[in-house]
């Protein structure tokens, strides 16, 4: 039968030789982690006539609450020195703060589960429930675990060398861009630093999660890179959100970074700053579907195909544009699949649609797609010539009250963890110190 020991159990337990002579104290737990797989423990730290020394699992004969007995008297007395890719479990996990996946939150872990499966102990799961403080134990309150599979989580140890271990994504990799945002704005500052080092892998990812941030969480996380790192963030960016970003850095900051922006990205974000932030002309997108009267049916679904540039919420409608991009008409994507393909957008499409002037607040913007059930408002200058689309994501953002933001989310499903795939052949075991 399988044996589960507790590291809070474990730590401090007396370390005893194989000739039955204590020969010091357990200090930590050594795992290495292994993808999808549960962390395996390589060894252990004891401590040792006033130091730490290394001892390998397979010394360990038996891992015991009682005592830890080792299958030799003989112990290595080197200075125990961490490797890289090693994690310990008492001073980088225990009492630290993990991501709950499933529920996307930074939750503490309070306890670690080790089990023996055949002649290995592995780390199997995290009690993430708070223990009763003095005075709840003083009144008899029992401290209840919660203990869940630790592939429910994505462990924050604070050792910039396991992170190559751990994977570019790892399971963060499943998380929206939202969530990321959420659990950059509740992070510490180390924390915020070991998720945005992941979501750096994927710079797109990077790019949505910070148009998502809360502007002074994304204010403060943009101001600790240098001028090249945040011009890079921007650059993928949508034009509306870099060029907010870029109006809240310290003015001593706009330039550089807009110097070192893409030339074209660089021309879109200094157009919009041109315009009141919470104005039409501040918050639309310049980039638009646009077809020229008499194309068919056909070409503007095609052409909505091959539109991989644009954002999904843009590709809701065709625009119809004249000469100068004078705006001629409108037509949904959803008018477009239900039409006769050979069919022409002039026939098809909305010939008086509503519109917005750069100047209109977003206020009025929200009532127009309210009072009309848009998903998109085109912007357009004096002579209808069409400058962009307002999309209603960027409506809503801009229209949410503040203190709404910071209601307490909809409850996640509940606690899912991973279908654990095979176990891959064990690698070499770490050198002993």
């Amino acid at each position: 039968m399988d044996r589960v020991v507790r590291l809070a159990q474990l730590l401090r337990t007396p370390v005893v030789g194989g000739d039955g002579e204590v020969v010091g104290r357990l200090a930590d737990v050594i795992v290495r982690l292994r993808g999808r797989d549960y962390p395996l423990v390589t060894g252990l730290v004891a401590r040792v006539g006033g130091r730490e020394v290394f001892l390998p699992a397979e010394q360990v004969a038996d891992l015991d609450a009682e005592q830890i007995t080792l299958a030799s008297p003989r112990v290595d007395l080197r200075h125990f020195e961490r490797r890289e890719g090693e994690v310990l479990l008492r001073s980088d996990v225990l009492g630290h703060r993990v991501i709950d996946v499933a529920d996307v939150e930074l939750v503490r872990a309070y306890d670690i589960e080790l089990e023996q499966r055949l002649d290995r102990w592995v780390l199997t799961c995290l009690d993430t429930r708070r223990p009763p403080h003095l005075w709840g134990r003083l009144r008899g309150r029992a401290a209840r675990p919660d203990w869940r599979d630790w592939k429910s989580f994505e462990p924050l140890i604070g050792h910039a060398r396991s992170a190559r271990v751990r994977g570019p994504f790892a399971r963060l990799g499943r998380l929206k861009p939202a969530d990321l945002a959420d659990l950059l704005e509740e992070a510490s500052r180390t924390e915020s630093r070991e998720i945005l080092q992941t979501v750096h892998a994927d710079p797109e990812l990077e790019a949505d999660v910070f148009e998502e941030l809360e502007r002074d969480s994304q204010t403060r996380l943009l101001g600790e890179r240098s001028d090249a790192e945040i011009a890079q963030v921007l650059a993928r960016m949508r034009a509306d959100d870099a060029a907010d970003a870029l109006n809240d850095l310290p003015q001593s900051r706009r330039e550089p970074v807009l110097d070192a922006l893409p030339a074209g990205q660089r021309t879109k974000v200094l157009t919009l700053m041109g315009f009141n932030p919470s104005s039409a002309g501040g918050l639309m997108a310049l980039d638009v579907l646009a077809m020229p009267g008499g194309s068919t049916v056909a070409e503007a679904l095609r052409a909505a195909g091959e539109a991989r540039a644009l954002q999904a919420q843009a590709l809701t409608s065709v625009y119809l544009a004249g000469e100068e991009q004078r705006l001629l008409g409108v037509v949904t994507l959803v008018e477009l699949l239900q039409a006769d393909p050979a069919a022409s957008l002039d026939d098809v499409a909305d010939r008086d649609p509503v519109r917005a002037g750069p100047d209109t607040d977003v206020e009025d913007i929200a009532l127009l797609m309210t009072d009309y059930n848009l998903l998109t408002v085109p912007v357009v200058d004096d002579e209808d010539r069409i400058l962009g689309i307002i999309t209603v994501d960027d409506v809503l953002d801009a229209v949410i009250p503040e203190d709404w933001r910071r209601r307490e989310p909809a409850p996640h499903p509940a606690h899912r963890t991973e279908e654990p795939g095979p176990e891959p052949a064990p690698h070499d075991m770490p050198p002993t110190s």
